[in-house]
């Protein structure tokens, strides 16, 4: 994985900063400022191509004329102060979003080159293509066996228990789970720890076989031990999927990906590969935040 020294700053708490009325006028200023984004947002090899997309809350709008890439096999990191519009841009990404009254996602999005917002499209085999693992783990109130073997089973990839079988056995494989669970796979999944509960969602969301995971601050309820393993687990799935993950963590986003974006209210400020972000920003937005003087 990419390790990294980040800046060191100025450390301001989050709580100081929000009570701070004229830090809250100049953001107000700055995001005024933000006339488009800098850096390397777009690829040569986009799996997933997002252009001049703005997201409404009824009246309210959360996403301002973000365009962005997604790179096969690349793991973006989406990083910026809570209320930002990190999470509302990643669950435009699966149609996430439909599940909100009142929420309007405007733009071209596209996977592999097909519009992920087409009036013919349906957002169930959409969502087996882009799987979502969110913040906190939640695991179905089934075994752990039945917990993997959902999807397939749904979804009609597999009806025969031998096929299931080797699906559950490979996906708590590849989640980094088999060993530990191999001989309880008939034991709720609500029973194991909270890390493991997060790689058994993992191991769910790639028992359909998706080519694209989206990961919600997936580690953000988990202690430092389980954090690290997601944190490996991510670099090994990177060789067969794409990957976006959202993080409040700027080392867990320095470990992990590839490139970086900084969202501020709501736009895209600056997307570059991540060892520019956290060591040469080219926005000073990114480097305030980076270094700790707001966010």
């Amino acid at each position: 994985m990419t390790t990294m020294t980040l800046n060191a700053g100025p450390a301001v708490a989050a709580g100081d900063q929000a009570k701070n009325p004229a830090a809250e006028q100049n953001a107000v200023k700055t995001n005024a400022e933000i006339v488009k984004t800098v850096g390397q947002p777009f690829s040569d090899q986009a799996k997933l191509r997002m252009r001049n997309v703005n997201v409404f809350y009824g009246e309210t709008q959360a996403i301002h004329d973000v365009s962005l890439d997604i790179g096969r096999n690349e793991v973006v990191a989406m990083i910026g102060p809570s209320g930002c519009g990190k999470s509302t841009f990643l669950r435009c990404l699966n149609r996430m979003n439909d599940t909100i009254e009142g929420c309007r996602v405007e733009g071209e999005l596209t996977l592999d080159g097909e519009a992920i917002y087409g009036p013919k499209v349906d957002v169930v085999p959409l969502r087996a293509r882009v799987g979502m693992v969110f913040q906190k783990p939640n695991p179905f109130p089934k075994s752990i066996y039945d917990n993997v073997a959902y999807g397939p089973k749904i979804h009609g990839i597999a009806s025969r228990r031998a096929e299931l079988d080797e699906i559950v056995e490979n996906s708590l494989r590849r989640a980094g789970l088999w060993n530990e669970v191999k001989d309880r796979l008939d034991k709720p999944g609500t029973g194991l720890s909270g890390g493991q509960q997060q790689r058994l969602c993992i191991a769910r969301a790639i028992a359909v076989s998706p080519e694209v995971i989206l990961m919600d601050e997936p580690c953000s309820a988990l202690d430092p031990i389980a954090t690290a393993r997601i944190e490996e687990l991510i670099d090994e799935l990177r060789e067969n999927y794409t990957i976006a993950i959202v993080t409040h963590s700027m080392q867990q986003a320095a470990r992990v990906s590839q490139r970086t974006a900084y969202f501020h209210l709501g736009k895209l400020v600056e997307v570059n590969d991540t060892e520019t972000v956290f060591t040469n920003p080219e926005h000073e937005l990114t480097e305030a935040y980076i270094t700790g003087r707001f966010g």
